[in-house]
């Protein structure tokens, strides 16, 4: 299981600590350190679409210029902009198998990993 996000969000350290919590073993990829590929993104958008991917309530989000927010018109630019600007990926992101989850949500987490050993 592979858990993206960065280290200094809040949402992000609540999923490792319940994670850690719940014995649940994962892989964690940095945005900050490692960046993210197209190709995962694609992948990302693909299964989930782009619009769940990209968190427009975050600070990233709201400090573009208006040009550039107005310029998100689908699919390929909102990914351009998510790869330049990872921070604006809603996180953490989650993939375990099929299971792919924005976000952090206990109920959703303990349905999947605790029910689902």
């Amino acid at each position: 299981m592979k858990v993206y996000g960065i280290t200094n969000c809040n949402t992000v350290k609540k999923a490792l600590d319940w994670l850690k919590a719940h014995n649940v073993d994962y892989q964690f990829h940095d945005f900050k350190k490692l960046g993210v590929s197209a190709d995962k993104l694609e992948e990302w958008a693909a299964k989930a679409g782009y619009e769940k991917v990209m968190n427009k309530q975050g600070l990233t989000y709201k400090g573009l210029t208006p040009e550039v927010k107005e310029s998100i018109t689908g699919k390929t630019p909102a990914l351009k902009i998510l790869q330049e600007k990872t921070s604006m990926i809603k996180r953490p992101v989650i993939e375990d198998g099929g299971f792919l989850f924005f976000g952090f949500d206990e109920d959703v987490y303990k349905k999947h990993f605790l029910q689902n050993p």
